[in-house]
């Protein structure tokens, strides 16, 4: 058996492990990444980050290869009877702000963006072990590592274990965490990728046909010349049961519900049959072994969210275990990983359960489609953590007590702790550049920022206590007004006031507030008070220059 020299081991490499994967190593945590697939997947289950997830992906410094891989979601053209029947586009009307630049979701095949992560973890130099199946865990004698088994007997060792392996999760079951909630087996979708040509398909649309007696939806894959997501109610056997999807099965029902020749369809490949499966654990962590993505959480497909929980899973997870690794901050601060996230989690179910029925009931009448599942919670961009004990407490949510529902519409001006933080567009006081608020938040760092010249004080001292590593940055905003020519390096000219109207103190005010590595309110205290500020970097930094005191 080797030793512990493995901080993390991450089992299962979707989306949700190698975005894991990557805000560790950039940590310099020691992580590996293994998955008992033998080979890379080319599936495309996903089709695509949300707005906050595009927010994390520009974090990891991977979204403008997402974009460019990608497309923006397209106007849908709903047909009955053969016929177009209603044209729509959910995003017409959607246009960035200034508290986030991005304003709507984006289509790229999961396997590429798999690829984008894979190749940005490469040069951190962690690659995927491919062909590895975990099939034992027990924490050490020691409590201080787990054992983990593979199939092929090998026995290995890491600090944690995070299993992001999927809703039939071994890791799961290996902890004996239930995994509670429904099946709708009269729920049922065939899909896959296909390959199909016909010049009535414009491939500027992604085409619903929703008749009486089923469905079909064809959606471009982007970066492909001919490729298509295929999704479809099923055929079904004399006694009503779905047959499982076949090459032939998915030429039958494009003729019957298209009118085109099923001669057009050529290929089709990774095939699936999907049920509506509601389901959650009820717990995250089990020792120095946790859940993330669909291991912890599934839920019906309706608004995307999928494959966008679990990256935020693996976003809010990345920061606390970096913390814990390096000793500064104690192994509680990953009880608020369950804490904050399991209830997204339950209101992901409810969200998106509520999403499908509104689906099902709009495909009913002529023109009806899948804008029904879109709403504004589904961009991601209202969740936040008010109830946390990493929150205070002047949030709507006492602290402590999860809320019936963790999102929220976006506000400017009514910035709570546990929020999401909003982005706003700044200059570089050094060079006058336009830049961002989220271009600071950017790494694997806390940021305070201060507003007025009262937090000038408060500032200087946490660049001094926290200013040699990385885990603290100080940032003043300074008012369009402001003399700045003395500006500390990195520092922010809100010129147009919207980072101080975003966190509520409007023209000439001021304040700190503390921002979370994900991007999260931790606190917001008046420019005099360095005692909250102290206090609270105490908590996830440690004393001042407790850096890899405990590994």
């Amino acid at each position: 058996m080797t030793d512990a020299s493995t901080d993390v081991l991450i089992v299962g490499a979707g989306p949700t492990g190698l975005t894991l994967a990557l805000d560790l190593a950039r940590r310099g945590a020691a992580v590996r990444i293994v998955d008992k697939s033998p080979a890379h997947p080319r599936t495309s289950r996903a089709k695509g980050p949300n707005p906050r997830s595009l927010e994390i992906l520009a974090d990891l410094g991977v979204v403008d290869e997402v974009l460019a891989a990608g497309s923006a979601p397209l106007p849908m053209r709903v047909y009955r009877d053969h016929r177009p029947v209603a044209e729509t586009d959910p995003w017409a009307d959607a246009a960035p702000t200034p508290a986030t630049r991005f304003d709507r979701p984006w289509l790229i095949a999961q396997w590429r963006l798999e690829e984008i992560l894979r190749a940005r973890l490469a040069g951190h130099g962690v690659r995927v072990e491919l062909g590895r199946e975990v099939v034992g865990l027990a924490e050490g004698a020691d409590g201080h590592h787990v054992d983990v088994t593979f199939a092929e007997g090998r026995a290995e060792r890491a600090r944690y274990v995070v299993g992001c392996d999927g809703a039939h999760s071994p890791v799961r079951r290996l902890l004996g965490i239930t995994f509670d909630g429904t099946t709708a087996e009269d729920q049922v979708m065939v899909s896959g990728d296909v390959e199909l040509d016909h010049e009535d398909l414009g491939r500027d649309r992604w085409h619903q046909w929703f008749d009486a007696d089923g469905a079909v939806m064809l959606c471009p894959i982007p970066g492909t010349r001919t490729g298509w997501w295929f999704q479809a109610g099923p055929e079904r056997d004399a006694d009503g049961r779905p047959l499982a999807p076949t090459l032939d099965g998915f030429r039958r029902l494009f003729t019957r519900h298209t009118g085109l020749p099923g001669r057009h369809l050529t290929r089709a490949e990774l095939l699936s049959t999907y049920r509506v499966n509601v389901r959650m654990a009820d717990r995250y962590r089990v020792g120095r072994v946790l859940l993330a993505g669909d291991a912890a959480h599934v839920h019906a497909i309706a608004g995307g969210l999928g494959m966008n929980t679990g990256i935020q899973d693996a976003f809010n997870l990345g920061w606390k275990l970096g913390q814990v690794l390096t000793g500064q901050a104690d192994a509680g601060l990953l009880d608020t990983y369950e804490e904050e996230r399991l209830p997204v989690a339950a209101w992901t179910l409810d969200l998106t359960s509520d999403r499908l029925r509104a689906t099902l009931e709009a495909i009913r009448e002529p023109g009806g489609n899948l804008s029904s599942a879109m709403t504004p919670e589904t961009a991601g961009l209202g969740i936040g953590y008010r109830w946390s004990s990493l929150a205070g407490t002047k949030a709507g949510t006492e602290a402590g007590k999860a809320p019936d529902a963790p999102a929220t519409a976006p506000h400017p001006g009514n910035r709570s702790p546990g929020d999401r933080a909003p982005d706003a567009p700044c200059r570089d006081a050094a060079t006058g550049e336009r830049t961002h608020l989220y271009g600071t938040f950017a790494g694997p760092h806390t940021t305070v920022l201060g507003f007025g010249p009262a937090s000038a004080a408060v500032l200087r001292e946490v660049a001094a206590a926290y200013g040699e590593g990385p885990g603290v940055r100080a940032c003043r905003v300074y008012a369009a007004d402001e003399d700045h020519g003395t500006a500390e390096p990195g520092s922010l000219i809100d010129d147009q006031g919207h980072a101080a109207a975003a966190y509520g103190f409007g023209a000439g005010g001021s304040g700190l507030v503390v921002i979370r590595p994900d991007h999260h309110v931790g606190i917001v205290a008046p420019a005099g008070d360095p005692g909250s500020v102290r206090e609270y970097l105490r908590r996830l930094h440690g004393a001042p220059g407790m850096v890899d005191a405990v590994r």
